[in-house]
């Protein structure tokens, strides 16, 4: 092998090392929501199913895709959302339609006068949404039922504290 082969390929070899590989991004079938009311100071956790309606107060979440990539790659969490406020005479008002980052919470947060939702997470429940069952048709596995809204679940402002012994 001459010198010029032998160094040719050294350098293909140190592109292919240098050039950054990225993974492609997972699709999640849930995306999680951080909602906090401003009159109580409660925060609560909302889990919403892709393309399904989570009601928190006067709000309607509806998220669309929600994307993370692999736990090797660097954090990046981002979800397409809808979200709608109920008027009281029963309308509806689109009040935020875009992504939303996990990694950055405050730059495309909703921020309303009673409400804020951000996004916080993207997963995928265990065992799944929905299973095919032999006949083809789709059937609802354990975990959920047909017709039934998730309900957000209560979480506490002010974090688990652990007692260290000395």
């Amino acid at each position: 092998m001459s010198l010029l082969t032998r160094s040719a390929a050294v350098a293909a070899v140190m592109i292919c090392i240098t050039q950054p590989t990225h993974a492609g991004r997972i699709e999640n079938a849930v995306a999680v929501f951080a909602a906090l009311d401003k009159v109580t100071a409660r925060i609560s956790e909302l889990e919403v199913p892709i393309d399904q309606t989570v009601e928190f107060g006067a709000l309607k979440v509806t998220p669309r895709i929600c994307n993370s990539r692999p736990p090797t790659e660097r954090p990046k969490t981002t979800t397409f959302v809808e979200i709608d406020e109920i008027k009281l005479d029963g309308s509806t008002d689109r009040l935020f339609t875009g992504w939303m980052l996990a990694e950055s919470p405050g730059l495309n947060a909703l921020e309303h006068p009673v409400f804020d939702v951000w996004l916080t997470g993207c997963k995928t429940p265990q065992g799944g949404v929905a299973a095919t069952s032999d006949e083809g048709q789709e059937s609802v596995s354990d975990d959920a039922t047909i017709g039934e809204v998730p309900r957000p679940q209560e979480v506490s402002p002010f974090p688990r504290r652990r007692r260290i012994r000395r």
